[in-house]
C-alpha cells in the first residue's frame, strides 16, 4: 500500500515503507544509470553511477542504497550530480578494456550507452586493467580480468546465488581482483550465472559465433539449426516484446534469415528425450534400480555431481537431454532420410545455458565417433547475429520449424522451466500405465505440486495406484538440502540455474526472479495451447525412436554415461 511521498526533480511522488529512491524514480519512468545493481543481490554502492543530490545532505547519494523517507527532496540530473557522474563514469572506463569490435553486448552495452549520454572521453583516464589475463572455464565461460569493473556481481552469483563460490576477490584497493579461487576442492559447473549478472560483459560465454558463420560460407556444407524450449519465450525481450512473450514462428524466420538451412524445435527431441525418461523410470521402478531417479538433462547439475557427489553418479538418468537427442536424430535418422553423409551436416544448437557448449563437446556423446551438436550458441550470441545482420525481428513473416522434427507437444515445451522435465516424464508414465485409451483430463495432465520457483518442491502423486514421491530442485545450491534426505523420493529434478533454463547461463541481461516469472507462464500457455499435451502421442518422435531401435542406434543415440571428474 503506497503510504507516503517524496520529490524528485520537483515533482512529488508515492513510496513503499522501505523502498528505496531507485526504486521509485525507476517505477515512476524516471532514468537513473545504473551498473552494479541487480534485484537478485543486495545493495553493493559499487559503481556509483546512480548517485543523485538529496535536499539537507552534504555529499552524493547512491539512489541504489537511499531509502525513501517522508517529505525528502531528490535532484536526478543536477549539475553537480551530472559531473560527479561522468567522472565516475570514466574512472569506471578506466577498469574495462574496450574490445567491441567482437563483443555480442555491445548493441545493448550500458557503458557505451552512458558514454554517449553523457559526452563522456572514455579514455581520460589510462587503463589500468590492460594486461589482466582472461580464465576459460573449459569450452563454456571465461572472466576476461581486464574489462572487471569490481562491481562482484558474479562473486555473488557464484555464491550467494549457486552457493558455488568458485570466484572470489583476490587483493585490496585498486589491486583487487576477481579470480578463480585456489581451492582445488572447488570447481566451476559452468552454470554462466556469472555472465547472466556481469553488466560489462567481463565475465561471459566463449563465443561461437564467427565459427557458426563461417560454416554457413562453406557450400559444401548442410548447416542445420535447432533452439530450445526456452528460446521462443526470451529471445523477444532483446527486441522489444514483453516479458514471456511467445515468439516461436518470428524465432524460426529469423534463423532462416540469417542463412541455415533447415531450422528444427529442440522441443520434439524433448519429446524423445520425455519417451527415454519415463521408459526408464518405470523399468527402475519393476526391477527395483537405483533409487531415486535423478534427472541429467541439466548439464551444470551433470558437472556438479561428477566434481562434488560422484557417487550420484548412478542415480542420473541414461537418457540423453534434448540437444544431444536432437543432434543425435539429425545425423542418423534425418541425413538416412536425406541421402547426406552425416560428415556434411553442421548442427547448431540455439540455448539459454553456457553448460551446454561443454556437454555438445563431450567425447562419450560421439555416435560412430561424430559429435551430434558441433557448435552451442546462447540466446544472447543469437540476438548479437541477428542485430548485426540487421534483419528487423519485430516484422518478420512468422515461419514454422521444419518437419519431420518440427511438431512437438506441449509436454516438450515446458522442459524449459524449473519442474518441467518431471512433469512430462509424469505425463508419459501416467499414459503409459494407465493406457492409451485412459482419458487424461486437465487435472489429470497438469502435475501443479512439482510448478513454482519455490527453492525445493516436494509432493507425492499417484499414478495407476502408484504412489511417486517428487523432489523438485530450482537452483543448484538447493540440492544439499536433499542429499541427506534422498531415501525419501523416487525421482528428483535438479535445475542448475534458479528457474532452470527459463533462467539460464546464456539467456537475456537483465534476468531476474521476476521475468523468469513470466517467461515461465508463457511456456504453460504454450503447453495449455498445444492440440497434443503427452508427449506418448507424439507419434512422429514415437516413429523415430523405433527406427533408431530397428537400425540398433538405440544405446548410442538416445543413452550415454558420466564419470568422476578428477581435474
Amino acid at each position: 500500500m503506497l503510504n507516503n511521498k517524496i520529490k524528485i526533480n520537483n515533482k512529488e511522488y508515492d513510496f513503499n515503507e522501505g523502498e528505496t529512491v531507485l526504486s521509485v524514480a525507476t517505477r515512476n519512468g524516471i532514468q537513473i544509470p545504473t551498473l552494479c545493481d541487480h534485484p537478485d543481490f543486495s545493495v553493493k554502492e559499487n559503481c556509483r553511477v546512480c548517485v543523485v543530490e538529496i535536499k539537507g545532505e552534504h555529499g552524493l547519494s547512491t539512489s541504489c542504497s537511499a531509502k525513501a523517507k517522508p517529505g525528502m527532496e531528490i535532484q536526478t540530473n543536477s549539475d553537480r550530480v551530472e559531473k560527479s557522474r561522468g567522472l565516475n563514469l570514466e574512472m569506471i572506463f578506466a577498469e574495462h578494456i574496450e574490445k567491441c569490435a567482437t563483443c555480442i553486448w555491445r548493441f545493448e552495452c550500458k557503458l557505451l550507452k552512458y558514454a554517449k549520454d553523457y559526452n563522456l572521453l572514455i579514455n581520460t583516464f589510462s587503463d589500468r586493467k590492460g594486461k589482466r589475463p582472461v580464465y576459460r572455464f573449459k569450452n563454456a565461460v571465461e572472466l576476461d580480468s581486464s574489462q572487471c569493473i569490481d562491481c562482484r556481481n558474479c562473486v555473488d552469483a557464484c555464491s550467494v546465488l549457486q552457493g558455488i563460490d568458485y570466484l572470489e576477490i583476490k587483493g585490496k584497493g585498486r589491486n583487487q581482483e576477481v579470480v578463480p579461487t585456489a581451492d582445488v576442492r572447488k570447481h566451476c559447473i559452468l552454470c554462466g550465472q556469472c555472465a547472466l549478472h556481469c553488466p560489462v560483459s567481463a565475465a561471459q560465454e566463449q563465443p561461437n559465433w564467427q565459427d557458426v558463420e563461417r560454416e554457413m560460407k562453406n557450400d559444401k556444407k548442410i548447416v542445420v539449426v535447432q533452439f530450445a524450449p526456452s528460446i521462443r519465450v526470451s529471445i523477444g525481450e532483446d527486441f522489444g516484446f514483453d516479458h514471456g512473450e511467445i515468439v516461436t514462428e518470428k524465432l524460426v524466420s529469423s534463423l532462416r534469415e540469417l542463412g541455415f538451412d533447415y531450422v528444427f524445435d529442440v522441443s520434439f527431441a524433448a519429446d524423445i528425450t520425455t519417451l527415454v525418461e519415463a521408459g526408464e523410470l518405470l523399468e527402475r521402478i519393476e526391477k527395483k534400480g537405483v533409487m531415486p531417479m535423478m534427472t541429467s538433462c541439466c548439464p551444470g547439475w551433470v558437472n556438479y555431481v561428477e566434481y562434488y557427489n560422484p557417487e550420484l553418479i548412478p542415480n542420473l538418468t541414461t537418457s540423453r537431454s534434448p540437444q544431444i537427442h536432437g543432434g543425435g536424430v539429425i545425423k542418423t535418422y534425418w541425413a538416412k532420410k536425406m541421402n547426406v553423409d552425416p560428415k556434411n551436416i553442421v548442427v547448431v544448437s540455439i540455448m539459454p545455458c553456457t553448460a551446454k557448449k561443454y556437454e555438445a563437446s563431450r567425447e562419450e556423446m560421439a555416435i560412430n565417433n561424430i559429435l551430434p551438436v558441433d557448435y552451442v550458441l546462447t540466446t544472447r550470441e543469437l540476438s548479437f547475429m541477428i542485430k548485426k545482420n540487421n534483419i528487423n525481428f519485430a516484422n518478420l513473416k512468422e515461419s514454422k520449424a521444419d518437419n519431420p522434427l518440427g511438431d512437438y507437444t506441449g509436454a516438450g515445451v515446458i522442459f524449459g522451466g524449473s519442474g518441467g522435465v518431471m512433469e512430462s516424464a509424469l505425463r508419459t508414465a501416467q499414459y503409459v500405465l494407465e493406457g492409451p485409451k485412459a482419458k487424461l483430463t486437465k487435472k489429470r495432465l497438469e502435475f501443479n505440486g512439482v510448478r513454482g520457483l519455490e527453492d525445493v518442491k516436494e509432493t507425492v502423486v499417484t499414478i495407476a495406484g502408484k504412489d511417486l514421491r517428487i523432489g523438485v530442485v530450482n537452483g543448484i545450491k538447493h540440492i544439499k538440502e536433499l542429499i541427506p534426505r534422498l531415501n525419501e523420493f523416487d525421482y528428483i529434478e535438479v535445475m542448475t540455474c534458479p528457474g532452470g533454463c527459463i533462467g539460464g547461463g546464456g539467456q537475456p541481461i537483465p534476468t531476474s526472479k521476476e521475468i523468469v516469472k513470466k517467461r515461465i507462464a508463457g511456456l504453460y500457455r504454450d503447453d495449455t495451447n498445444s492440440k497434443i499435451r503427452v508427449s506418448a502421442q507424439n507419434e512422429s518422435a514415437k516413429e523415430i525412436v523405433e527406427w533408431l531401435e530397428d537400425n540398433k542406434l538405440t544405446h548410442k543415440t538416445l543413452h550415454t554415461k558420466y564419470f568422476k571428474n578428477l581435474d
